[in-house]
């Protein structure tokens, strides 16, 4: 099944925030995740948003995001992003389910 890191980013530091991105991509796509999405600009309808990005990273399952973010390569890339960006992160596995309805 799926899962997905669903991240709030606001850059503090242009130049560090691509040397992480340098490193982070990468490691994403070789453990096997895709972006589905990395919007600038995140538009808040409901309840409040923090962050001046938004980007939803998709993977194979929960074993492989796991595998990512414990890799050494994502930890460099942490290490590089500590001082350079505010970051929320969550995982979430899962796809809507197929004739999904809300009780009545």
């Amino acid at each position: 099944m799926p899962a997905y890191a669903i991240v709030g980013v606001d850059v503090l530091d242009q130049e560090a925030g691509l040397a992480y991105a340098a490193v982070a991509q990468p490691s994403i796509l070789g453990h096997g995740g895709r972006y589905l999405v990395a919007g600038p600009t995140p538009e808040p309808v409901e309840g409040t948003w923090d962050f001046s990005r938004l980007l939803v990273i998709e993977f194979p399952d929960m074993d492989r995001i796991q595998e990512w973010y414990e890799s050494p390569e994502y930890r460099k890339a942490r290490e590089i992003r500590k001082d350079a960006a505010r970051v929320q992160m969550l995982f979430v596995e899962g796809s809507p389910p197929e004739g999904f309805t809300l009780p009545a």
